[in-house]
């Protein structure tokens, strides 16, 4: 797999019922509420909204993200991504004791140019960054659910 091409998977539990879990997470507009290191959101159309994400790294992300799957009976959300990451997010909830597990799953290209040519020697920090950056959401998550 060519170094400015990424898969990460996640796995978050979650204190509250997997309804309430998915309600939230398909919610862009309240993401700057509870995840730190998402800096804005707005809403494009019905199906799409731009992001911009800045974790540890000195450099935001500008994203776009259009819904291509939304299924809350079946616990299950995909998202197109474009902009300076280009593929997909996908999640799948499913009932965990009291709680709920989320699984999330990303496969992304760089497309953003610089970043693209810094990508095969930064490959391990950018890694980093994605997983702080997903650390942060989990505990914005756990709070604003709590």
């Amino acid at each position: 797999m060519p170094l400015t091409r990424y898969r990460f998977r996640t796995e978050w539990t979650l204190p509250a019922p997997a309804p309430r879990v998915f309600a939230t997470v398909v919610d862009l507009a309240t993401y700057p509420k509870w995840w730190p290191d998402v800096r804005s959101v707005r809403q494009v159309d019905d199906d799409t909204a731009e992001l911009v994400c800045r974790a540890t790294l000195p450099f935001a992300l500008r994203l776009r993200m259009t819904r291509i799957e939304e299924d809350e009976h079946g616990g299950r959300l995909g998202v197109r991504l474009s902009g300076d990451l280009e593929g997909s997010l996908t999640g799948l909830l499913r009932p965990a004791g009291s709680g709920t597990r989320l699984r999330i799953s990303q496969h992304v290209e760089v497309r953003r140019p610089l970043l693209r040519s810094l990508s095969p020697l930064a490959h391990p920090v950018f890694r980093i960054n994605h997983a702080v950056m997903m650390r942060r959401g989990l505990h914005g998550l756990r709070a604003w659910l709590a």
